[in-house]
């Protein structure tokens, strides 16, 4: 009977072990990876986290900047025909000028444009399209870099702490699983962070490309019927 409860004891003992190591290891927080990464793994995780904050900034800022330029009246376009079967030029742009949308400012161009041919006067709106399809597109590249760097970045850190573990092991001369499984997972970190900024940054890229196709969609409609009102007969 005592052995019996000895061995319990023992067993008791070693599963309370495993558990608070297990525990250990859970516990370990994002920081510490981080920090255990070595000097490269922390610059690159460092950049990495860089390029998620200037990703986060500009989606927000261009999410902003679309949302607004996608805000259009219903009746503008009504409003814009009704003074210009008027002859009230002026009342129309009025109307464009406080609007301030890129459909506004295209057909804002097309008034003052008034008189001249139909091609003249479609070229005007097209350029100022296009100048305002570029406002909308401003720093959407760094957008599309990052979801392209950052897990290359990622790749890179864990490559420079594998061959970082594997040269200490090759001096240390200790290949217990162990300790090639700590110094791995470690260096794995970076290319998780990656992966995630990567992610992020893609995601945040065609969502804004999704909002400035219908903006343009309703810049081409807009357009259409601008010209379309300038050819009725009066």
């Amino acid at each position: 009977m005592l052995l019996n409860i000895l061995l319990l004891q023992a067993g008791l003992d070693s599963t309370t072990q495993d558990a608070v190591e297990s525990t250990s290891v859970a516990s370990r927080s994002t920081l510490d990876l981080l920090m255990e990464g070595g000097p490269a793994g922390v610059i690159i995780s460092f950049l990495i986290i860089v390029m998620s904050f200037i990703a986060v900034i500009i989606f927000f800022e261009r999410y902003r900047m679309i949302k607004r330029a996608s805000r259009v009246d219903e009746n503008f376009m009504n409003n814009i025909r009704a003074n210009v079967k008027n002859g009230n030029t002026a009342a129309a742009r009025a109307l464009c000028q406080a609007s301030g949308s890129p459909v506004a400012m295209m057909v804002e161009k097309g008034i003052m444009r008034i008189g001249k041919p139909v091609r003249d006067i479609e070229h005007a709106i097209e350029n100022v399209g296009k100048i305002e399809l570029s406002k909308m597109e401003k720093n959407l590249n760094f957008l599309s870099i990052i979801a392209g760097v950052a897990p290359m970045f990622g790749f890179l850190g864990t490559i420079a702490g594998m061959i970082q573990t594997f040269s200490s092991l090759a001096e240390s001369n200790n290949l217990t699983i162990g300790v090639i499984a700590g110094g791995i997972y470690v260096k794995m970190f970076t290319s998780a962070l990656g992966l995630i900024v990567g992610i992020m940054a893609f995601i945040f890229y065609n969502l804004l490309n999704g909002m400035i196709d219908r903006v343009v969609d309703n810049m081409e409609l807009s357009t259409f019927d601008f010209i379309d009102m300038l050819q009725e007969p009066s």
